[in-house]
């Protein structure tokens, strides 16, 4: 087959990959990136489901707009309000297939072959191969437990001229890094200062284990003169209702809208109108905030189990920060030379997994990096994988 030549600089997705090592029975599993299914409200989505094909089932089952199914960009408007982003309206929004749908449709109305954009190092594995797929020559800016270093990324930004900066600040993937409000400020007057578009991806930012994060650059953008225009958000029902769904949603400023509709019509027409109809009814209930404290006081207990057992079975071996919310934590081995590829495959005999950090790197790769979820592993699965992680050093 004679493929396009965009296929040429992306690969599959190392995490799909190492998937398919994980059907040895008896293996415990900090590799994927999934919420715990046994925490999904079941009954909530059943009953909003029920009266979505009740109240409206020509809404719910026939082809819908493009931009989103009103009453669904209506609740999610008031979701986002409810975090501080006071001026959002519907019409501020467009509804689409997850978050990753939104990275996509960004890629396609930003980028053309050759252009410069800004990634953290690390960050989301699929941002990486989409960025790649439309042409991006990817430009990586370094992060610590606050999230991207901000002087340093003001120094990429005159030197590269990105077409945008994609961050994820609140407990990212693969990082887990928390950015401080000092520094989301800062982008936000850098993004001004340089005419430069910030993405903010934010699927983890209502996950959080103790006090709430900082407001997301969105919100934040109303104290920023002039930012709000710099600014596109993603936002996704995934890691805090249901994958399955596959509801997410992109606020940025009308053009940028416009031409992400219009890419959207090419590929799907509109997200699933059962779906939006389902998640419409959900926020409608009111079942969110319970459906969010559980999960934050289940996550949070296993992120303090997961750190209490590292440092246990692992020691000075390696080192991270744990995280203050999210899925993952970031881990680094210490010892020199030393290769979490090889360690991964070492766990593995052991019936432990999680994913190699090198991957997450769109340049200069950490090979001694690798992250680990503690989201669908219970307290024992995490006490007894951390031992198998011992026994593999």
């Amino acid at each position: 087959m004679n493929f396009a030549t965009r296929l040429d600089n992306v690969e599959t997705s190392a995490i799909r990959e190492l998937f398919k090592l994980l059907g040895k029975p008896g293996i415990i599993s900090f590799a994927g990136g999934f919420p715990d299914s046994a925490m999904f409200d079941v009954e909530g989505l059943r009953e909003a489901s029920q009266r979505a094909l009740q109240e409206e089932p020509g809404g719910a089952l026939q082809y819908g707009a493009t931009e989103g199914y009103e009453p669904l960009r209506t609740q999610l408007a008031a979701f986002e309000r409810a975090k501080g982003v006071t001026d959002i309206e519907p019409h501020n929004l467009i509804v689409t297939t997850g978050s990753q749908q939104a990275l996509d449709l960004l890629g396609k109305t930003m980028i053309s072959e050759g252009d410069k954009v800004i990634v953290e190092g690390p960050t989301f594995l699929a941002t990486i191969q989409c960025f790649r797929l439309y042409g991006a020559d990817l430009v990586s800016a370094p992060i610590d437990a606050h999230g991207v270093q901000v002087d340093r990324l003001e120094q990429l930004i005159v030197q590269h001229k990105p077409k945008f900066v994609y961050l994820i600040p609140t407990f990212g993937n693969p990082s887990g890094a928390l950015l401080s409000l000092e520094r989301r400020r800062k982008i936000l007057e850098l993004a001004v200062k340089h005419q430069v578009l910030i993405v903010e991806d934010d699927p983890y930012g209502d996950l959080y284990f103790g006090e709430p994060p900082p407001p997301s650059m969105l919100a934040l953008s109303r104290e920023v003169p002039g930012s709000r225009e710099w600014i596109a958000h993603c936002g996704s029902m995934s890691k805090v209702l249901s994958p399955g769904l596959r509801v997410g949603w992109l606020v940025a400023q009308p053009e940028l809208l416009a031409k992400a509709t219009m890419c959207k019509q090419f590929s799907d027409a509109h997200t699933s109108t059962f779906a939006q109809a389902t998640a419409a009814q959900y926020l409608k209930s009111g079942r969110m905030p319970e459906t969010l404290r559980n999960v934050r006081q289940k996550y949070g207990e296993r992120a303090s189990v997961m750190a209490e057992a590292l440092t246990k079975e692992l020691g000075d071996a390696i080192e991270f920060t744990a995280p203050e919310g999210g899925l993952f934590f970031w881990a680094r081995l210490t010892a020199p030379g030393a290769n979490a590829g090889e360690f991964a495959k070492r766990a593995i005999e052991q019936n432990v997994a999680f994913v190699p950090g090198a991957p997450f790197f769109a340049k200069d790769p950490d090979p001694a990096t690798f992250r680990l979820s503690f989201a669908t592993a219970d307290v024992e699965k995490i006490r007894e994988g951390a031992k198998r992680l011992g026994r593999a050093l």
